[in-house]
């Protein structure tokens, strides 16, 4: 390969890099301000169930569920790892695992990176089995 297509090979991935992280940047989950009301539905082991109105005017669901000291767990490099929810703590030895769902589809951020908004509403169910 040239020298000449070697420096346009290089300009262009930089190109697409740069707009691939704009893209993502202005398409990401944004924090809303103010005072937000969610809804927090929690199935235990037990198949109990608990159901839970959060006035608050955190960003995230993490603040908002710590607000109301609902959550507990362990820090990662990707945030609060969720072991604890409304007391019951997931046995590791089980393969349990709390599950969060919002409107019924799995989430795939964690509790930090979960921007709330008013009305949203979050299912917290506590799961056997690793799913892969």
């Amino acid at each position: 390969m040239s020298k000449t297509k070697k420096i346009i090979a290089a300009v262009l991935f930089i190109v697409i890099v740069a707009g691939a992280l704009l893209a993502w940047n202005a398409l990401k989950p944004k924090a809303v301000a103010g005072d937000k009301t969610i809804e927090v539905y929690v199935v235990h082991g037990d198949l109990s169930e608990k159901n839970l109105i959060i006035n608050t005017d955190a960003e995230n669901l993490r603040a908002a569920l710590e607000q109301e000291n609902l959550i507990g767990g362990e820090e990662n490099e990707y945030g609060l790892w969720v072991k604890t929810v409304d007391g019951e703590t997931a046995d590791d030895s089980q393969q349990q695992w709390w599950c969060f769902t919002k409107g019924g589809e799995q989430m795939m951020t964690g509790v930090d990176d979960t921007m709330i908004a008013d009305g949203d509403h979050y299912e917290v169910t506590l799961t056997t089995g690793w799913s892969y």
